[in-house]
Protein backbone atom coordinates (compact mmCIF):
# COMPACT_ATOMS: atom_id res chain seq x y z
CA UNK A 1 0.00 0.00 0.00
CA UNK A 2 3.03 2.28 1.31
CA UNK A 3 4.79 1.40 -2.23
CA UNK A 4 1.37 2.58 -4.60
CA UNK A 5 1.44 5.76 -2.46
CA UNK A 6 5.03 6.68 -3.81
CA UNK A 7 3.96 6.11 -7.13
CA UNK A 8 1.40 8.21 -7.14
CA UNK A 9 3.24 11.24 -5.38
CA UNK A 10 5.93 10.59 -7.69
CA UNK A 11 3.46 10.90 -10.56
CA UNK A 12 1.81 14.31 -9.26
CA UNK A 13 5.55 15.48 -8.83
CA UNK A 14 6.25 15.08 -12.35
CA UNK A 15 3.16 16.05 -13.71
CA UNK A 16 3.64 19.39 -11.97
CA UNK A 17 7.02 20.19 -13.06
CA UNK A 18 6.09 19.65 -16.38
CA UNK A 19 3.72 21.80 -16.27
CA UNK A 20 5.92 24.54 -14.93
CA UNK A 21 8.24 24.69 -17.86
CA UNK A 22 5.66 24.86 -20.39
CA UNK A 23 4.28 27.16 -18.64
CA UNK A 24 7.31 29.52 -17.81
CA UNK A 25 7.70 32.32 -19.99
CA UNK A 26 10.33 32.10 -22.71
CA UNK A 27 12.75 35.21 -22.95
CA UNK A 28 15.48 37.18 -20.90
CA UNK A 29 12.79 39.65 -20.33
CA UNK A 30 8.92 40.82 -20.08
CA UNK A 31 8.66 42.33 -23.18
CA UNK A 32 11.12 39.72 -25.04
CA UNK A 33 8.16 37.73 -23.45
CA UNK A 34 5.40 39.55 -24.88
CA UNK A 35 6.11 39.14 -28.71
CA UNK A 36 7.70 36.25 -30.92
CA UNK A 37 10.80 37.87 -32.19
CA UNK A 38 12.52 36.50 -35.74
CA UNK A 39 15.60 37.61 -37.10
CA UNK A 40 16.70 39.59 -40.91
CA UNK A 41 18.95 37.51 -42.50
CA UNK A 42 20.18 36.77 -46.27
CA UNK A 43 19.69 34.33 -48.51
CA UNK A 44 18.10 33.07 -51.76
CA UNK A 45 14.79 33.89 -52.70
CA UNK A 46 12.66 32.44 -56.04
CA UNK A 47 9.31 34.72 -56.78
CA UNK A 48 7.04 31.66 -58.51
CA UNK A 49 3.47 32.15 -59.99
CA UNK A 50 1.65 28.67 -59.13
CA UNK A 51 -0.99 26.67 -61.49
CA UNK A 52 -2.41 24.23 -63.05
CA UNK A 53 -2.45 23.35 -66.44
CA UNK A 54 -3.26 20.73 -69.08
CA UNK A 55 -0.10 18.89 -71.11
CA UNK A 56 -1.11 19.17 -75.04
CA UNK A 57 0.17 17.64 -78.09
CA UNK A 58 2.52 20.69 -79.61
CA UNK A 59 0.73 19.74 -83.08
CA UNK A 60 -2.46 17.80 -83.64
CA UNK A 61 -3.35 17.25 -86.61
CA UNK A 62 -7.51 15.61 -87.45
CA UNK A 63 -7.36 12.94 -90.29
CA UNK A 64 -10.62 12.88 -91.78
CA UNK A 65 -11.83 11.88 -95.47
CA UNK A 66 -12.31 14.13 -98.32
CA UNK A 67 -14.46 10.82 -99.93
CA UNK A 68 -17.88 9.04 -99.03
CA UNK A 69 -17.25 5.61 -98.54
CA UNK A 70 -17.13 2.03 -97.04
CA UNK A 71 -14.38 1.23 -94.62
CA UNK A 72 -12.37 -2.13 -96.00
CA UNK A 73 -9.25 -2.04 -93.99
CA UNK A 74 -7.87 -0.15 -91.21
CA UNK A 75 -3.83 -0.19 -90.79
CA UNK A 76 -3.37 1.90 -87.78
CA UNK A 77 -4.76 2.09 -83.97
CA UNK A 78 -4.21 3.64 -80.76
CA UNK A 79 -0.65 4.29 -79.31
CA UNK A 80 0.52 3.45 -83.51
CA UNK A 81 3.62 5.18 -84.86
CA UNK A 82 3.05 6.75 -88.29
CA UNK A 83 5.15 8.32 -90.75
CA UNK A 84 4.16 10.98 -93.18
CA UNK A 85 2.29 9.55 -96.41
CA UNK A 86 1.63 6.06 -94.53
CA UNK A 87 -1.93 4.64 -95.18
CA UNK A 88 -3.99 4.15 -92.34
CA UNK A 89 -6.86 3.01 -93.73
CA UNK A 90 -9.27 2.27 -96.82
CA UNK A 91 -12.33 2.51 -98.22
CA UNK A 92 -13.93 0.90 -100.76
CA UNK A 93 -12.59 1.62 -104.48
CA UNK A 94 -14.14 -0.99 -107.12
CA UNK A 95 -16.57 1.76 -108.34
CA UNK A 96 -13.72 4.34 -108.92
CA UNK A 97 -11.61 2.08 -110.62
CA UNK A 98 -13.86 1.25 -113.17
CA UNK A 99 -14.64 4.93 -113.69
CA UNK A 100 -10.96 5.08 -114.12
CA UNK A 101 -10.88 2.57 -116.93
CA UNK A 102 -13.46 4.19 -118.68
CA UNK A 103 -11.98 7.77 -118.25
CA UNK A 104 -9.00 6.04 -119.96
CA UNK A 105 -10.57 4.55 -122.66
CA UNK A 106 -12.11 7.98 -123.77
CA UNK A 107 -8.89 9.57 -123.49
CA UNK A 108 -7.91 6.82 -125.49
CA UNK A 109 -10.03 7.95 -128.23
CA UNK A 110 -9.69 11.22 -128.15
CA UNK A 111 -5.77 10.66 -128.89
CA UNK A 112 -6.76 8.72 -131.92
CA UNK A 113 -9.48 11.35 -133.07
CA UNK A 114 -6.51 13.89 -132.64
CA UNK A 115 -4.19 11.23 -134.99
CA UNK A 116 -6.75 11.34 -137.51
CA UNK A 117 -7.20 15.03 -137.35
CA UNK A 118 -3.16 15.40 -138.14
CA UNK A 119 -3.86 12.31 -141.24
CA UNK A 120 -6.34 14.51 -142.67
CA UNK A 121 -4.22 17.69 -142.10
CA UNK A 122 -1.01 15.87 -144.00
CA UNK A 123 -3.43 14.53 -146.86
CA UNK A 124 -4.77 18.19 -147.41
CA UNK A 125 -1.52 19.93 -147.11
CA UNK A 126 -0.47 17.20 -149.96
CA UNK A 127 -3.11 17.78 -152.16
CA UNK A 128 -2.22 21.56 -152.19
CA UNK A 129 0.93 21.14 -153.05
CA UNK A 130 0.01 18.96 -155.97
CA UNK A 131 -2.21 21.70 -156.64
CA UNK A 132 0.20 24.53 -157.08
CA UNK A 133 2.38 22.55 -159.01
CA UNK A 134 -0.42 21.80 -161.76
CA UNK A 135 -1.33 25.68 -161.45
CA UNK A 136 2.54 26.15 -162.38
CA UNK A 137 2.30 24.26 -165.48
CA UNK A 138 -1.47 25.05 -166.51
CA UNK A 139 0.57 28.91 -166.34
CA UNK A 140 3.19 27.31 -168.50
CA UNK A 141 1.08 25.83 -171.44
CA UNK A 142 -1.71 29.02 -171.35
CA UNK A 143 2.10 31.08 -172.19
CA UNK A 144 2.65 28.34 -175.01
CA UNK A 145 -0.91 28.53 -176.35
CA UNK A 146 -0.26 32.41 -176.17
CA UNK A 147 2.37 32.32 -178.17
CA UNK A 148 0.87 30.13 -180.59
CA UNK A 149 -2.36 32.15 -181.35
CA UNK A 150 -0.14 35.26 -181.97
CA UNK A 151 1.31 33.30 -184.72
CA UNK A 152 -1.41 32.14 -186.10
CA UNK A 153 -2.54 35.88 -185.91
CA UNK A 154 0.40 37.03 -187.59
CA UNK A 155 -0.41 33.79 -190.08
CA UNK A 156 -3.74 35.39 -190.70
CA UNK A 157 -2.55 38.39 -191.45
CA UNK A 158 0.32 37.18 -193.70
CA UNK A 159 -2.18 35.24 -196.20
CA UNK A 160 -4.88 38.11 -196.29
CA UNK A 161 -2.31 40.52 -197.51
CA UNK A 162 -1.12 37.65 -199.96
CA UNK A 163 -4.24 37.51 -201.51
CA UNK A 164 -4.86 40.93 -201.30
CA UNK A 165 -2.41 41.40 -204.21
CA UNK A 166 -3.10 37.87 -206.06
CA UNK A 167 -0.32 36.20 -204.86
CA UNK A 168 -1.49 33.69 -201.98
CA UNK A 169 -4.27 31.28 -202.17
CA UNK A 170 -7.44 31.20 -200.64
CA UNK A 171 -7.29 27.96 -199.46
CA UNK A 172 -3.74 29.21 -197.60
CA UNK A 173 -6.01 31.94 -195.80
CA UNK A 174 -8.81 29.82 -194.87
CA UNK A 175 -6.25 26.96 -193.35
CA UNK A 176 -4.47 30.43 -191.32
CA UNK A 177 -7.49 31.33 -190.08
CA UNK A 178 -8.70 27.93 -189.11
CA UNK A 179 -5.57 27.43 -187.15
CA UNK A 180 -6.37 30.82 -185.32
CA UNK A 181 -9.56 30.00 -184.36
CA UNK A 182 -7.69 26.18 -182.79
CA UNK A 183 -4.98 28.71 -181.14
CA UNK A 184 -7.74 31.08 -179.37
CA UNK A 185 -10.00 27.87 -178.18
CA UNK A 186 -6.57 26.16 -177.02
CA UNK A 187 -6.05 29.55 -175.20
CA UNK A 188 -9.23 29.92 -173.80
CA UNK A 189 -9.06 26.30 -172.45
CA UNK A 190 -5.57 27.05 -170.38
CA UNK A 191 -7.22 30.33 -168.90
CA UNK A 192 -10.16 27.94 -168.01
CA UNK A 193 -7.72 25.15 -166.53
CA UNK A 194 -6.12 28.07 -164.92
CA UNK A 195 -8.83 29.32 -162.85
CA UNK A 196 -10.18 25.46 -162.08
CA UNK A 197 -6.62 25.41 -160.23
CA UNK A 198 -6.94 27.94 -158.04
CA UNK A 199 -10.34 27.38 -157.44
CA UNK A 200 -8.96 23.64 -155.90
CA UNK A 201 -5.68 25.59 -154.34
CA UNK A 202 -8.51 27.64 -152.40
CA UNK A 203 -10.62 25.14 -151.53
CA UNK A 204 -7.67 22.98 -150.32
CA UNK A 205 -6.40 25.87 -148.21
CA UNK A 206 -9.99 25.71 -146.47
CA UNK A 207 -10.11 22.22 -146.52
CA UNK A 208 -6.87 22.80 -144.63
CA UNK A 209 -8.08 25.51 -141.94
CA UNK A 210 -11.01 22.96 -141.50
CA UNK A 211 -8.58 19.82 -140.06
CA UNK A 212 -6.39 22.79 -138.10
CA UNK A 213 -9.76 23.43 -136.31
CA UNK A 214 -10.67 20.18 -135.78
CA UNK A 215 -6.89 19.33 -134.36
CA UNK A 216 -7.00 22.13 -131.52
CA UNK A 217 -10.64 20.84 -131.10
CA UNK A 218 -9.13 17.22 -130.50
CA UNK A 219 -6.59 18.28 -128.44
CA UNK A 220 -9.26 20.08 -126.00
CA UNK A 221 -10.98 17.13 -125.91
CA UNK A 222 -7.98 15.45 -124.88
CA UNK A 223 -6.75 18.00 -121.98
CA UNK A 224 -11.35 17.56 -120.99
CA UNK A 225 -10.64 13.95 -120.68
CA UNK A 226 -7.25 14.12 -118.81
CA UNK A 227 -8.73 16.49 -116.44
CA UNK A 228 -11.84 14.06 -115.92
CA UNK A 229 -9.30 10.99 -115.30
CA UNK A 230 -7.21 13.18 -112.75
CA UNK A 231 -10.60 14.05 -110.83
CA UNK A 232 -10.76 9.70 -111.09
CA UNK A 233 -7.88 9.20 -110.34
CA UNK A 234 -8.09 11.70 -107.24
CA UNK A 235 -10.56 10.38 -105.81
CA UNK A 236 -9.27 6.72 -105.85
CA UNK A 237 -5.93 8.28 -103.91
CA UNK A 238 -8.65 9.50 -101.44
CA UNK A 239 -9.86 6.11 -100.48
CA UNK A 240 -6.25 5.56 -98.96
CA UNK A 241 -6.30 7.64 -95.80
CA UNK A 242 -2.88 8.94 -95.70
CA UNK A 243 -1.00 10.62 -92.13
CA UNK A 244 -0.05 14.04 -93.19
CA UNK A 245 2.69 13.99 -90.73
CA UNK A 246 5.01 11.68 -88.50
CA UNK A 247 3.50 11.14 -85.07
CA UNK A 248 1.41 9.22 -82.95
CA UNK A 249 -2.15 8.30 -83.36
CA UNK A 250 -3.77 9.14 -80.08
CA UNK A 251 -7.13 8.77 -81.34
CA UNK A 252 -9.32 6.31 -83.83
CA UNK A 253 -12.78 7.39 -84.30
CA UNK A 254 -13.50 4.41 -87.14
CA UNK A 255 -14.29 0.84 -87.08
CA UNK A 256 -13.89 -1.68 -90.11
CA UNK A 257 -17.30 -1.88 -92.38
CA UNK A 258 -18.22 1.82 -91.23
CA UNK A 259 -19.94 4.12 -93.99
CA UNK A 260 -17.92 7.35 -94.10
CA UNK A 261 -20.55 10.39 -95.43
CA UNK A 262 -18.21 13.15 -96.27
CA UNK A 263 -21.51 15.41 -97.68
CA UNK A 264 -20.64 18.60 -96.45
CA UNK A 265 -17.35 18.54 -94.12
CA UNK A 266 -14.66 15.56 -93.89
CA UNK A 267 -15.08 13.54 -90.83
CA UNK A 268 -12.42 12.61 -88.55
CA UNK A 269 -10.86 9.49 -88.80
CA UNK A 270 -8.04 10.12 -86.78
CA UNK A 271 -6.21 12.63 -84.53
CA UNK A 272 -2.60 12.31 -84.82
CA UNK A 273 -0.09 14.33 -82.38
CA UNK A 274 2.98 15.24 -84.13
CA UNK A 275 6.31 14.51 -81.88
CA UNK A 276 5.14 14.06 -78.67
CA UNK A 277 8.76 14.26 -77.66
CA UNK A 278 8.20 17.92 -77.46
CA UNK A 279 4.71 18.58 -75.59
CA UNK A 280 3.15 22.03 -74.18
CA UNK A 281 1.26 22.65 -71.21
CA UNK A 282 -1.54 24.87 -71.57
CA UNK A 283 -1.56 26.54 -67.65
CA UNK A 284 -4.70 28.76 -66.77
CA UNK A 285 -2.78 32.38 -65.06
CA UNK A 286 -4.98 34.54 -63.17
CA UNK A 287 -5.30 38.27 -64.11
CA UNK A 288 -3.27 39.49 -60.79
CA UNK A 289 -0.42 37.49 -62.13
CA UNK A 290 -0.38 37.16 -65.88
CA UNK A 291 2.04 40.86 -65.54
CA UNK A 292 5.14 38.80 -63.96
CA UNK A 293 4.96 35.97 -67.05
CA UNK A 294 7.85 36.47 -69.39
CA UNK A 295 8.59 34.37 -72.75
CA UNK A 296 12.20 31.81 -72.03
CA UNK A 297 11.04 32.15 -67.75
CA UNK A 298 12.14 28.38 -66.41
CA UNK A 299 9.45 26.01 -64.94
CA UNK A 300 9.11 23.38 -63.13
CA UNK A 301 6.27 20.96 -62.57
CA UNK A 302 4.87 17.69 -61.42
CA UNK A 303 1.90 15.21 -62.86
CA UNK A 304 -0.24 13.02 -60.36
CA UNK A 305 1.82 10.02 -62.92
CA UNK A 306 4.96 10.27 -61.19
CA UNK A 307 4.48 12.10 -57.81
CA UNK A 308 8.06 11.80 -56.96
CA UNK A 309 9.37 13.42 -60.34
CA UNK A 310 9.83 17.35 -61.03
CA UNK A 311 9.96 18.10 -64.82
CA UNK A 312 11.17 21.20 -66.14
CA UNK A 313 9.57 23.62 -68.94
CA UNK A 314 10.09 27.00 -70.38
CA UNK A 315 7.65 29.71 -71.01
CA UNK A 316 6.90 30.13 -74.45
CA UNK A 317 4.13 32.44 -74.59
CA UNK A 318 1.29 34.09 -72.42
CA UNK A 319 -2.16 34.33 -75.18
CA UNK A 320 -3.81 37.41 -75.32
CA UNK A 321 -7.53 36.33 -75.51
CA UNK A 322 -8.81 35.84 -71.61
CA UNK A 323 -11.50 33.31 -70.20
CA UNK A 324 -14.26 34.45 -68.03
CA UNK A 325 -15.91 31.92 -65.67
CA UNK A 326 -17.88 32.75 -62.39
CA UNK A 327 -16.11 36.64 -63.10
CA UNK A 328 -12.51 34.72 -62.47
CA UNK A 329 -10.34 36.35 -65.23
CA UNK A 330 -8.05 34.13 -66.17
CA UNK A 331 -5.27 33.88 -69.01
CA UNK A 332 -3.11 30.93 -71.11
CA UNK A 333 0.07 30.63 -70.85
CA UNK A 334 2.05 28.02 -73.05
CA UNK A 335 4.51 26.03 -71.26
CA UNK A 336 7.28 24.19 -73.44
CA UNK A 337 8.53 20.95 -72.32
CA UNK A 338 10.76 18.13 -73.90
CA UNK A 339 9.87 14.90 -73.54
CA UNK A 340 12.28 12.44 -74.86
CA UNK A 341 11.67 9.75 -72.46
CA UNK A 342 7.97 10.16 -73.56
CA UNK A 343 6.71 9.64 -69.75
CA UNK A 344 4.00 12.84 -70.16
CA UNK A 345 1.11 11.97 -71.90
CA UNK A 346 -1.35 14.40 -73.16
CA UNK A 347 -4.18 15.28 -71.35
CA UNK A 348 -2.26 15.01 -67.69
CA UNK A 349 -2.99 17.55 -65.24
CA UNK A 350 0.53 19.73 -64.16
CA UNK A 351 1.04 21.41 -61.13
CA UNK A 352 3.62 24.18 -62.03
CA UNK A 353 5.91 26.58 -60.00
CA UNK A 354 6.93 29.59 -62.96
CA UNK A 355 9.72 31.19 -61.53
CA UNK A 356 9.25 35.11 -62.24
CA UNK A 357 12.14 36.31 -60.73
CA UNK A 358 14.87 35.01 -57.89
CA UNK A 359 17.64 36.71 -55.40
CA UNK A 360 20.86 34.88 -54.97
CA UNK A 361 21.56 36.80 -51.60
CA UNK A 362 19.23 39.10 -50.71
CA UNK A 363 18.23 40.91 -47.33
CA UNK A 364 15.22 39.21 -46.48
CA UNK A 365 12.56 39.12 -43.72
CA UNK A 366 9.89 37.14 -42.67
CA UNK A 367 6.26 37.66 -44.36
CA UNK A 368 4.98 37.17 -40.52
CA UNK A 369 6.92 40.35 -39.81
CA UNK A 370 5.20 42.08 -42.79
CA UNK A 371 1.58 40.57 -41.35
CA UNK A 372 2.21 41.81 -37.78
CA UNK A 373 0.45 44.95 -36.41
CA UNK A 374 0.73 46.29 -32.65
CA UNK A 375 -2.58 47.53 -30.66
CA UNK A 376 -4.14 50.86 -32.33
CA UNK A 377 -2.43 53.38 -29.71
CA UNK A 378 1.19 52.23 -30.39
CA UNK A 379 0.20 52.10 -34.08
CA UNK A 380 -0.79 55.99 -33.85
CA UNK A 381 2.61 57.08 -33.10
CA UNK A 382 4.43 55.67 -35.77
CA UNK A 383 6.79 57.46 -37.04
CA UNK A 384 5.75 60.64 -39.50
CA UNK A 385 8.77 59.90 -42.00
CA UNK A 386 6.82 57.04 -43.48
CA UNK A 387 7.39 56.23 -47.23
CA UNK A 388 4.31 58.42 -49.39
CA UNK A 389 3.33 58.13 -52.80
CA UNK A 390 3.54 60.85 -55.42
CA UNK A 391 0.12 62.71 -54.00
CA UNK A 392 2.07 62.82 -50.36
CA UNK A 393 -0.45 60.98 -49.08
CA UNK A 394 1.52 58.72 -46.50
CA UNK A 395 0.90 54.97 -48.06
CA UNK A 396 -0.20 52.25 -46.40
CA UNK A 397 1.73 50.04 -44.34
CA UNK A 398 2.08 46.39 -44.03
CA UNK A 399 -0.48 45.05 -47.18
CA UNK A 400 0.36 41.34 -47.01
CA UNK A 401 3.35 41.06 -49.58
CA UNK A 402 2.90 39.36 -52.87
CA UNK A 403 5.11 39.22 -55.99
CA UNK A 404 5.75 42.61 -57.22
CA UNK A 405 5.66 43.17 -60.73
CA UNK A 406 6.73 47.06 -60.11
CA UNK A 407 9.98 45.54 -58.55
CA UNK A 408 9.20 47.93 -55.25
CA UNK A 409 6.68 48.34 -52.94
CA UNK A 410 6.61 49.77 -49.53
CA UNK A 411 5.88 48.42 -46.04
CA UNK A 412 6.65 48.41 -42.74
CA UNK A 413 7.98 45.92 -39.60
CA UNK A 414 8.55 46.49 -36.40
CA UNK A 415 11.23 46.20 -33.45
CA UNK A 416 11.07 46.18 -29.74
CA UNK A 417 12.15 49.75 -29.08
CA UNK A 418 14.46 50.62 -25.29
CA UNK A 419 11.47 51.41 -23.98
CA UNK A 420 10.18 47.71 -25.09
CA UNK A 421 7.13 49.03 -27.27
CA UNK A 422 7.05 48.45 -30.87
CA UNK A 423 8.72 50.62 -33.33
CA UNK A 424 7.90 50.84 -36.72
CA UNK A 425 10.46 50.64 -39.54
CA UNK A 426 9.42 51.91 -43.62
CA UNK A 427 10.96 49.36 -46.01
CA UNK A 428 10.96 49.19 -49.46
CA UNK A 429 10.09 45.68 -50.97
CA UNK A 430 11.50 43.59 -53.38
CA UNK A 431 10.27 39.83 -54.56
CA UNK A 432 8.57 37.35 -52.34
CA UNK A 433 8.33 33.26 -51.90
CA UNK A 434 5.65 33.56 -49.72
CA UNK A 435 7.84 32.81 -46.93
CA UNK A 436 10.41 35.58 -47.14
CA UNK A 437 10.39 39.06 -49.09
CA UNK A 438 13.23 40.85 -50.05
CA UNK A 439 14.15 44.53 -48.64
CA UNK A 440 15.69 46.72 -50.98
CA UNK A 441 15.70 49.50 -48.81
CA UNK A 442 15.05 50.43 -44.99
CA UNK A 443 17.34 50.65 -41.99
CA UNK A 444 18.01 46.95 -41.62
CA UNK A 445 21.18 44.63 -41.68
CA UNK A 446 21.18 40.72 -41.43
CA UNK A 447 20.97 39.99 -37.95
CA UNK A 448 17.71 42.53 -36.43
CA UNK A 449 15.25 41.21 -34.86
CA UNK A 450 11.91 41.82 -36.09
CA UNK A 451 8.31 41.52 -34.09
CA UNK A 452 6.36 38.33 -36.20
CA UNK A 453 3.67 37.90 -33.51
CA UNK A 454 2.64 38.29 -29.73
CA UNK A 455 2.59 35.78 -27.41
CA UNK A 456 -1.28 36.54 -26.14
CA UNK A 457 -2.16 36.19 -30.36
CA UNK A 458 -2.88 32.10 -30.01
CA UNK A 459 -4.81 32.96 -26.61
CA UNK A 460 -6.84 35.56 -29.01
CA UNK A 461 -7.59 33.06 -31.55
CA UNK A 462 -5.87 34.80 -34.09
CA UNK A 463 -2.31 36.80 -34.91
CA UNK A 464 -2.73 39.79 -34.27
CA UNK A 465 -5.78 39.80 -31.72
CA UNK A 466 -5.40 40.49 -28.01
CA UNK A 467 -5.93 38.68 -25.52
CA UNK A 468 -9.10 39.58 -23.30
CA UNK A 469 -7.40 41.88 -19.92
CA UNK A 470 -6.65 40.20 -16.91
CA UNK A 471 -6.96 36.47 -19.19
CA UNK A 472 -4.13 34.33 -18.88
CA UNK A 473 -2.84 31.32 -20.19
CA UNK A 474 -4.25 28.44 -18.02
CA UNK A 475 -0.90 25.74 -17.41
CA UNK A 476 -0.71 22.78 -20.13
CA UNK A 477 -0.13 19.55 -17.81
CA UNK A 478 0.36 17.17 -21.15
Amino acid sequence: MRRAWLWVVAVLAIAGATGFFLWKPTGGNASDAAYRLASVDQGPIVSIVRATGTLNPVTTVLVGSQLSGQVVEILADYNTPVKQGQVVARLYSEQIRSRREAAEADLAQAHADRETKRAQIAKAKSALQRSEAIGVDLAAQRDRAQAQLAEAQRNVERQTTLNARSVGTQNALEQAQTQLDIQKAAFASADAQIASNKAEIVGLKADIALAEAGLKSADAVILQRQAKLKDIEIDLARTEIKSPVDGVVVKRDIELGQTVAASLSAPTLFTVAQDLREIDIYANIDEADVGLLKPEQPVTFTVNAYPNRTFDGTVRMVRLSAQTVQNVVTYTAVIGVSNKDMALLPGMTANLQIITDERDDALRIPNAALRFRPSRALAAAAPKDAPQDQQGNRLRRGSGPRSVADESSAGSVYQLGQDGAPRAVPVRLGITDGSYTEVLRGDLKPGDALIVGSQRDSSAGGPNGPSPAGRSRPPRMF
